[in-house]
């Protein structure tokens, strides 16, 4: 059978299973069973696909004909520019996870503190604390760069990185991702639950903790509801019982000035402001996604 006639049989069956983006899940899922890119999709669309492509395209289909989200399939996913491992032990990155990511960094660059300590809590794939972590590798490049020339320009800080997960699983592929990345020295990850066995204080807690409701498990996508890890995706009958915890051990342990950064559901963000307003923060500020919906809730002690 030819790539393009391979193509149309199963777009035609995940339509029929009532998959979105039917010709993009085909498309990515002929990639992954070719080795190949887009561009050679389309150069060649009347390749014949031997046995062994044709058995690894037709597996690949079927799984995501019964809903098992591409992403786990390939077994990768791209997250602020980067490639990370997947699997169902850990969630899939949202683009929106990165508004958290960007927010921390400019925060960052404001703070006074010469060596900050940062935490990512619930880190799954690493991809927050990763994604910082080589944001800050190629700033501190280029201020090396820059220093060599002006010999007067102070140092460039140093970062101390955390990211704890509950999950012994996730954690292994927050470790193998940071070791694909290149960037295994630079961060310390290990086995909590939440902040309560942390020692000594953060100048940045990060997290994007469960938050759907399990009073709206009617409402949540298939793929996410079938697949991905619940204790990642649901946090009591509201979606806030992450947050019910976090919060004051975040305030516990942040230095004055410190900030507390999380992702928030979409309609969640009065209740979540209530259970900071529990505690005397200096500020709070929310960040809205692209399409205008608060997505990053900010606290500085």
């Amino acid at each position: 059978m030819t790539l393009k006639d391979a193509l149309a049989r199963a777009v035609i069956q995940l339509e029929a299973a009532n998959i979105g983006s039917a010709r993009l899940s085909a498309e990515t899922l002929m990639m992954f069973a070719l080795h190949c890119d887009r561009a050679h999709l389309f150069a060649h669309p009347e390749r014949e696909l031997n046995t062994e492509e044709q058995q690894r395209f037709d597996s690949a289909v079927s799984e995501r004909d019964a809903g098992k989200p591409v992403q786990y399939i390939t077994g990768h996913q791209e997250f602020w520019g980067l490639d990370f491992t997947v699997n169902p032990s850990v969630l899939i990155p949202r683009p929106e996870t990165e508004h958290l990511v960007e927010a921390a960094l400019e925060l960052l660059r404001e703070y006074p503190r010469p060596h900050p300590r940062i935490v990512d809590v619930g880190t799954g794939s690493g991809c927050i604390i990763l994604a910082i972590a080589h944001s800050l590798a190629a700033q501190r490049t280029n201020s090396l760069a820059a220093r060599s020339e002006k010999s007067k320009d102070p140092p460039p800080r140093n970062f101390e990185l955390h990211g704890t997960d509950i999950s012994p699983d996730a954690l292994h592929v927050a470790k193998q991702n940071s070791e694909q990345l290149k960037l295994a020295g630079h961060i310390n990850f290990r086995q909590a639950n939440l902040l309560e066995s942390e020692t000594g204080t953060f100048d940045f807690i990060l997290s994007n903790p469960p938050y759907v409701g399990l009073n709206e498990q009617d409402k949540v996508q298939r793929e996410v509801r079938e697949h991905e890890p619940h204790v990642a995706v649901f946090a009591g009958h509201h979606g806030l019982d992450i947050y019910r915890r976090l919060i004051p051990q975040a305030y516990a342990l942040l230095r004055s000035g410190g900030w507390l950064v999380m992702e928030i559901g979409y309609s969640i963000e009065e209740q979540v402001r209530g259970l900071l307003a529990l505690h005397p923060w200096a500020e709070t500020r929310t960040i809205p996604d692209l399409q205008g919906i608060p997505r990053v809730l900010m606290a500085r002690k």
